[in-house]
């Protein structure tokens, strides 16, 4: 009899030859499918028709049920925390029509109104009497955040104002992740968990989407010019956060133990399609000190393996990413600048995992033929699943206008493969 999905994953994860390329759609906000696509690949395998669950409203991804977990022979489940992006608890679904015709299923609280554009105007905790924080635009399949920051004034800068978001977890928090980490604990799958309070300056966070009048840096290229010319303003913030954060990290592993493999930590994007946004010295000087205080907290106590997403060019950063404890870093986005999967697999292959790049989401999968994707797809297993060490997910995730044709020759040469 094979080996289980979980002892796969351990085994890849931690440097070893799996039986076969283990899978991953759908465990995390950044490996996950839009919930057009996850609507169609129901279909594809002869599902019940029902409307999808947006489970994470900003880029719009869909569930990855139970369903599709055994139907796409994934090995990875995720655990998220119980409100999504805006503040909106994941419960009470209802019914919606999105604006390409899709029926739906939001939060309950998930309220929201269309301007005279045709835009869906969000809102931080579903509350419509406080300022739109997020806009779908009327063409779009995700949401943009609308940046509502104040004037900056050097001299009022508050430490506290850009804390607000991240507090210590109390009992309701910590009854909440025993009863996720209870109800996966015997499914065979790898697990892991994005338990929230270590993002460490995730662009995507810096708005605050959640919050109804968010102080501080709230700006994207507010908070970029700061890691520059407020650098000892953003070190404060991360010294707090990271405090905070261990601290909660404690309080959650009494509740649940070593029933996760994995913890997502931060989603911090260091690289463009070219290069980097910072030197590797400011790196060193302003991340390292705190993703090291918290990747060694975990090694040190828990059996967790720790997930640092980048996007973009950042070869010039594995080693830095490595030094600061992470375990596996994701996507390997093999279209960027110095990123050649034979490269990367043969100077760090055995020493950090690789997530994700198994076909590109820029290039092939969105633009090629489903035999180019195939090629693709049976070329990076290759080289990247040689003696564990990867996870098969394309590069981030899987956008509403993929054609599906080549979904689906992605899915049929992964099953070949295996």
């Amino acid at each position: 009899m094979g080996e289980s999905s979980r002892q796969n994953f351990l085994k890849t994860i931690n440097h070893q030859q799996p039986e076969r390329v283990v899978v991953d759609f759908g465990s995390t906000a950044v490996t996950g499918i839009h919930v057009r696509v996850v609507e169609k690949l129901r279909d594809y395998y002869g599902l019940a028709k029902k409307p999808v669950k947006v489970t994470e409203p900003y880029q719009m991804l869909g569930e990855v049920d139970e369903e599709l977990i055994q139907a796409m022979d994934i090995d990875v489940i995720g655990l998220y925390g119980e409100k999504n992006m805006f503040g909106v608890p994941n419960r009470d679904w209802k019914q919606a029509r999105t604006p390409w015709g899709q029926e739906v299923l939001f939060p309950g609280s998930f309220n929201y109104t269309i301007n005279e554009n045709g835009d869906i105007l969000m809102y931080p905790e579903g509350d419509t009497t406080a300022g739109p924080s997020a806009i779908m635009p009327k063409s779009g399949f995700f949401f943009d955040a609308l940046e509502r920051q104040g004037p900056i004034d050097d001299s009022s800068l508050r430490l506290e104002d850009n804390l607000e978001e991240f507090s210590f977890v109390t009992e309701h928090d910590i009854d909440y992740w025993k009863q996720q980490a209870a109800g996966v604990e015997n499914s065979g799958k790898g697990i892991i968990a994005s338990l929230g309070g270590t993002a460490l300056g995730d662009i995507a966070l810096v708005p605050a989407m959640q919050l109804k009048n968010p102080k501080g840096i709230r700006g994207v290229s507010e908070w970029y010019i700061s890691t520059l010319i407020r650098e000892d303003f953003v070190k404060d913030i991360f010294d707090r956060q990271t405090d905070i954060a261990v601290e909660n990290l404690k309080r959650i592993y009494g509740a649940i133990g070593n029933r996760i493999d994995a913890v997502f930590i931060c989603g911090t994007d260091f690289g463009t399609q070219d290069s980097t946004f910072c030197s590797p010295e400011t790196y060193k000087r302003v991340w390292m000190p705190y993703y090291r205080k918290i990747n060694d907290w975990i090694h040190g106590n828990t059996g967790w393996k720790t997930f640092k997403h980048s996007c973009g060019a950042v070869e010039s950063f594995m080693e830095l990413f490595i030094e600061s404890g992470f375990d596996i870093i994701n996507p390997v986005q093999i279209n960027a600048a110095g990123m050649d999967p034979v490269l990367l697999k043969k100077k760090y292959g055995n020493r950090i995992v690789f997530w994700g790049g198994g076909v590109d989401t820029q290039g092939a999968f969105a633009f090629g033929t489903p035999q180019q994707v195939r090629e693709q797809v049976r070329r990076q297993c290759g080289i990247l699943n040689e003696n564990g060490g990867f996870v098969f997910n394309s590069v981030h995730n899987i956008q509403a206008n993929v054609p599906f044709e080549n979904v689906v020759a992605m899915l049929e040469t992964l099953r070949d493969l295996r």
